[in-house]
């Protein structure tokens, strides 16, 4: 075996894969030329000097075809790549994917719609919230377990990543005149495991109207008609008592549960009922924490977890679905 008949083998190899093999042949632990090598030690010292340099040499001529060949097979291998991706850039386009929106925006443009039609404007408010407007103005007092760490979130300087869109409600009640309709939509966040039914990150709507002589039989129209909106006129509601700091009285509004129609399900807890608005009366306190006298002025107050009704109102029986990213979600849309 010489130079010219490794090289002539090497030319003859067509592939990347076929020219390790062929150096794993020559060259590898059980290689032709290695064994050479290993042989010369057979040999008489006077001879093994001669053979040992022809076959070095005739290592070195492997070594140098072997990368040789590699350089041309691997920029083959490149065009290759390019040519199956060559994109003809003057070639028509094809029809663009039409985008789509989220079913919770969705839902919350058809609750928009529904309350400025009622006369309430959409108020806003910032994400990182203080003690103030979080919870104290809300009349939640200072030893209330919604503020312990197991339930709120607190920046290193303090701070609140609010709790409930509530804070925005207080702002509209210290800034703007009365008498006042608002909803506030947005992101809230709380500490909570996330599960089918719980996140740590979710959105909220919140409503607030002020005004002389308000009363309960207001808030029932007001969500009823909400109710009615969102999902006919053939769902079952129900109000019951329920506490919240910020309203008195306060109630919660069921709706049958759409998962099993009342029948009972894991997702309604077998009740047959979802709760789904948190609603009541504003509390004097929270008038009078934002310097407005009670006496006068009226008003109730609601909460939706928004993302509740948009898995009531489209079948989605995980909230983690609406947060995973899929596109396949909002394509149904």
């Amino acid at each position: 075996m010489d130079a010219t008949q490794i090289e002539a083998r090497v030319a003859r190899v067509e592939d990347l894969a076929g020219l390790e093999e062929l150096r794993v042949q020559l060259l590898g632990k059980k290689g032709e030329i290695t064994g050479m090598m290993k042989d010369l030690g057979s040999l008489a010292p006077a001879e093994r000097a001669n053979v040992g340099q022809r076959v070095n040499a005739l290592k070195q001529a492997a070594t140098a075809a072997l990368d040789a060949r590699r350089l041309v097979l691997e920029g083959a291998a490149e065009r290759a790549a390019l040519d199956a991706g060559w994109v003809d850039v003057t070639a028509p386009a094809g029809s663009p994917t039409p985008g789509r929106l989220h079913p919770i925006t969705l839902l919350l443009e058809e609750v928009v719609e529904h309350f400025s039609a009622l006369g309430f404007s959409v108020a806003t408010g910032p994400e990182i919230e203080d003690e103030f407007h979080n919870f104290d103005a809300l009349n939640i007092p200072k030893d209330h377990p919604a503020r312990d760490v197991w339930d709120t979130f607190y920046t290193t300087r303090g701070e609140i990543p609010r709790t409930h869109t509530s804070s925005v409600q207080i702002r509209a009640l210290r800034t703007r005149p009365l008498p006042l309709r608002v909803i506030s939509p947005g992101r809230v966040f709380r500490n909570e495991t996330i599960d089918a039914t719980h996140h740590a990150s979710f959105n909220q709507v919140e409503g607030l109207l002020v005004d002389r002589k308000v009363t309960l039989a207001h808030l029932k129209y007001t969500l009823e008609t909400l109710v009615e909106r969102l999902f006919g006129k053939g769902l079952k509601t129900r109000f019951r008592p329920a506490f919240y700091p910020f309203v008195e009285p306060g109630l919660d509004l069921d709706v049958t549960c759409v998962f099993c129609s009342g029948k009972g399900c894991s997702v309604c807890k077998h009740s047959g009922w979802i709760e789904v608005i948190p609603s009541g009366l504003v509390h004097p306190a929270v008038f009078r924490s934002c310097g407005i006298d009670p006496a006068e002025w009226q008003g109730f107050a609601f909460g939706m977890g928004f993302d509740r009704l948009v898995m009531l109102r489209y079948g989605i029986d995980d909230i983690r679905r609406l947060y995973d990213g899929r596109l396949s979600l909002v394509r149904q849309f």
